[in-house]
């Protein structure tokens, strides 16, 4: 079976003979590549899982919502859906709803406790996010650094030989290129992630402001409690 060069290479194991005749320089380069990609894989992978969850139980929950009479009803089954956003949302603009007595007497706190919780919720999806961009913006300035590292190897070596010969140059070209690739590998992925993760938690945060409009108008269609109602008669009356 015939593979491009690129990845016979690693077919052939030639890459791990390569990365073991590099420089200490170029191995350290290596090491901290390595570790900002590992680190970048493992928040690349929770994230993904936390937005596919919460993707799925948002719009579960929504349609839940929307089927529900009354708000109580809701909040019964609201911890089910929990991975979604919009549950800590609900739960936020019900708790002043209840604090008002079940009587929409000022629906900007109401508005104002479902927004909190979105900015927070938002937060919590956008934690360990930055190390994204970090990587994505650092780790080609160290493969640069193993690049410069390896060029001054290389002419070093062409010195020390007197001559311009390819078994002179060629030890400190690899690492060069080894570590060039190596940066670009950790922050291609990175920069990818960062920016479509970074679009779907912006996604959210709109998803976020819509259903607290479609809370609001929830709360204004409930019922007036009994208790109320008598005692807003009795002051008719008076």
């Amino acid at each position: 079976m015939h593979f491009p060069p690129f990845l016979a290479l690693f077919v052939s194991g030639e890459i791990l003979d390569l990365v073991g005749e590099t420089g200490p320089v170029a191995k350290v380069v290596l090491v901290l590549l390595l570790a900002f990609s590992v680190i970048s894989w493992a928040i690349i992978l929770s994230k993904w899982s936390l937005l596919r969850r919460a993707k799925v139980q948002s719009g579960r929950f929504v349609r839940a919502f929307r089927k529900a009479q009354r708000l109580q009803d809701v909040g019964a089954v609201a911890e089910q859906f929990r991975p979604s956003p919009l549950v800590g949302v609900f739960e936020s603009g019900f708790e002043e709803y209840r604090r008002q007595g079940g009587v929409v007497g000022n629906p900007i706190a109401v508005q104002r406790a479902m927004q909190i919780a979105t900015s927070e919720e938002m937060t919590r999806f956008e934690r360990n996010l930055p190390w994204l961009a970090i990587t994505g913006a650092v780790t080609p300035f160290i493969g640069l650094f193993g690049t410069v590292w390896g060029i001054i190897d290389a002419f070093h070596g062409l010195g020390a030989a007197g001559a311009a010969t390819l078994r002179a140059v060629a030890p400190g070209i690899s690492e060069a290129l080894i570590t060039t690739a190596a940066g670009l590998a950790a922050a291609i992925p990175a920069v990818i992630a960062y920016n479509l993760i970074g679009g779907s938690i912006r996604e959210f945060a709109s998803r976020g402001d819509d259903f607290t409009l479609e809370m609001l108008n929830a709360v204004e269609r409930q019922p007036v409690p009994a208790s109320y109602r008598g005692v807003e008669t009795t002051e008719v009356r008076r």
